[in-house]
């Protein structure tokens, strides 16, 4: 009989992460513990009384937010009160990023679908729009102009989506 519970279902059933695969990418970074031990691995058991502790929780849903916020750094850019285009959105990193450096508003554009974070898909700041592929964007289709596009796309040439990109940035 086993002792217990995957650390990754446990960690999620606590509400200590918002997925499996947060709670996935913080055990392999080393940030859970069971008492004074490190949990090494998703699928080691975790009895009902055991605790777990997440040492540092993730600052935004996806890790492309950690990049987007040092490239708003190195850059000197400042979000704040800005409409922003979240092309390739994916889980929201970016998106988050956006937010929480005080982006008015994010359109989050993304060809699949249900890959959002659900804090970010419940946020009214962010506008949702699956199942659309960017290159393809207009002004129209989101209703106004943008002041930011941040994206993250690994299936499409960019030299395809920037002239749609460019459509909807303010001048």
């Amino acid at each position: 009989m086993a002792r217990g519970e995957r650390a990754d279902f446990v960690l999620v059933a606590r509400g200590l992460c918002d997925s499996r695969e947060q709670a996935k990418r913080l055990i392999m970074a080393g940030e859970v513990m069971r008492g004074t031990e490190r949990v090494s691995k998703p699928s080691t058991l975790v009895g009902a009384e055991e605790e777990l502790i997440v040492l540092q929780r993730p600052r935004y849903v996806g890790r492309g937010g950690l990049k987007l916020e040092g490239a708003l750094k190195s850059f000197g850019v400042d979000p704040a009160g800005w409409t922003c285009l979240d092309l390739g959105a994916s889980t929201g990193g970016f998106t988050d990023c956006l937010l929480q450096h005080g982006a008015k508003r994010v359109h989050a554009v993304d060809v699949g679908t249900n890959q959002l974070a659900w804090k970010l898909r419940n946020d009214t700041r962010v506008v949702v729009k699956e199942q659309f592929n960017g290159r393809y964007l207009t002004e129209s289709d989101i209703g106004e102009k943008v002041d930011l596009v941040v994206m993250d796309l690994s299936f499409i040439s960019l030299t395809k989506v920037l002239p749609a990109a460019m459509e909807v940035l303010k001048p």
